[in-house]
């Protein structure tokens, strides 16, 4: 029987570093610092922080430098970016920084990549001007790279690189993971052999079985891994009650709205996004959206996440959940730990 349907389902935090209305945006990293201790000892797998540019909502821009901080505080925990958007920088250098991260805490980094900007385009410009200039996607050759410095490999003789190493060099090394939310990044992590978590979030599942498919009927075997590993990454919130939980919804849905005209706002509370003066057809997405929306009681939502894995057939959920309030992003987190009976919770 499959992991995922034998009770064993693994749970993970992915954080943003989301900005609240009310509060500086410094408050927004240090909160991440005390969720990833949290994480730690309710007996979540990994704790993945993420990289945007430029974004008022979202405001974690440098996950290595967060990472080095969060593993100065944790010692069993997994952390990883969620992730390092790669066209904007030297694979060489990524590979130093996270070999560097591998040395803080030895066999608990991932390095998770992607080459969406995290951005807009012109600080996606801004941040490296020369990437719209190749001629060819070099993304793959990024990766490939990566993975092979990450390993303590230097390129092969007859590339002007040959020689070059990524140090420190340590008896552990990073795991890399592929992220996206297209069928790309699945044939990539297939092509590679690498494990694969899909952004369930961006695209409200949309695409979701069909590249976890592709991912598994093209994966080869790699330097990592021997058979395929996913895991899908997921917006949900517990609440003792269901109507906590809608209530508390209120602040993404609010977002989301602002964000479909092109507002990128810090995250309002639940009262001031029921205030709204909501369009009709405002009302009618927001209803949708809470009809569809992985949220509820924590049996409720412990029961659709388990339904979710077994069609996705996953062995682990990514969870991500945006309150105005840290203390019910906690309180949620601590719920599903409970249904799910992780350690320590």
């Amino acid at each position: 029987m499959p992991r995922y349907l034998a009770g064993m389902l693994k749970l993970s935090i992915l954080d943003q570093s989301t900005a609240a209305a009310g509060r500086g945006q410094d408050q927004a990293i240090r909160e991440t610092l005390a969720l990833a201790e949290q994480a730690e000892a309710l007996g979540y797998q990994r704790f993945w922080v993420s990289e945007h540019h430029n974004h008022d909502s979202i405001v974690g821009t440098a996950p290595e430098i967060l990472m080095a901080a969060i593993a100065a505080r944790t010692s069993r925990i997994r952390i990883g970016s969620a992730g390092v958007m790669l066209p904007h920088y030297n694979a060489l250098k990524v590979a130093e920084q996270f070999r560097v991260l591998d040395a803080l805490a030895p066999g608990r980094i991932d390095i998770g990549v992607g080459r969406a900007p995290g951005a807009d385009r012109r600080t996606a410009y801004a941040l490296n001007p020369h990437a719209h200039m190749s001629e060819a996607d070099e993304f793959p050759a990024q990766v490939r790279d990566l993975e092979g410095w990450l390993a303590g490999y230097t390129p092969a003789e007859g590339d002007p690189r040959h020689g070059i190493r990524a140090l420190p060099q340590s008896p552990t090394r990073p795991d890399l993971w592929m992220l996206g939310s297209s069928n790309y990044g699945a044939q990539l992590a297939a092509h590679f052999g690498l494990p694969y978590s899909f952004a369930y979030f961006i695209t409200d599942g949309r695409g979701a079985d069909e590249a976890l498919e592709i991912y598994r009927r093209y994966f080869k075997p790699g330097q990592a891994l021997t058979r395929p590993l996913a895991s899908v990454c997921v917006w949900a919130l517990a609440a003792e009650t269901r109507a906590e939980a809608e209530h508390q919804f209120m602040t993404r849905a609010r977002w989301r709205q602002a964000r479909d005209r092109g507002e990128l706002l810090a995250l309002q509370t639940p009262e001031a996004a029921l205030a709204y003066d909501y369009s009709p057809a405002e009302r009618a997405k927001l209803e949708r959206d809470r009809q569809h929306a992985l949220i509820g009681t924590p049996a409720e939502l412990g029961a659709r996440l388990r339904k979710l894995a077994a069609e996705l057939q996953v062995e682990e959920l990514v969870i991500l959940t945006w309150t105005h309030d840290p203390t019910v992003k906690l309180k949620s987190y601590q719920l599903l730990a409970r249904e799910f009976n992780l350690s320590g919770s």
